[in-house]
């Protein structure tokens, strides 16, 4: 053989995907369809986050830590879902490097807004799911326009 090959540039992994078929439209999805697809998606997510938020709350981990583990497994989750299904975007580092830092801030938002309802509401037995829904409902809102007007435009 003539001539010479060069070996393939290295490239870091995209981040781990569902192994759904993505459908032809790209991001172009109706703002309808997005909606209803995000808020199912939410829906899932937030059964895995608030499942685990009260896990770890009956398990005696403090407020804070038990919302994280929640807000993390639930927001992957999110993410995962939407990127296929709901958006229908490519992998892009960009794009994910995007939802890392808004994730970033919707923590904040969420675990601050939520410690602070737990501790400014009385110990009732809606206390909990209370909190939970105004926490998650503030981060659901920021991400949705987030996602839409921002991150899923990146190619």
């Amino acid at each position: 053989m003539s001539g010479t090959t060069s070996a393939p540039e290295p490239h870091l992994p995209l981040p781990v995907e569902l192994p759904l078929a993505d459908e032809p439209g790209g991001t172009d999805v109706d703002l309808k369809t997005q909606m209803v697809r995000f808020i199912a998606t939410g829906a899932l997510s937030a059964v895995v986050d608030f499942g685990l938020y009260t896990l770890f709350l009956a398990l005696g981990l403090p407020v804070y830590v038990a919302k994280s583990i929640g807000f993390i497994a639930g927001t992957t989750t999110a993410y995962l879902i939407n990127r296929r299904w709901t958006f229908k975007a490519e992998p892009s580092r960009a794009r994910f490097i995007a939802v890392v830092v808004l994730y970033a801030i919707t923590f904040a938002v969420q675990v601050g807004l939520n410690s602070l309802m737990y501790n400014v509401f009385p110990d009732e037995w809606w206390k909990v799911p209370l909190a939970f829904v105004i926490a998650q409902g503030t981060a659901t809102v920021i991400n949705f326009v987030v996602q839409r007007a921002v991150i899923f435009k990146i190619h």
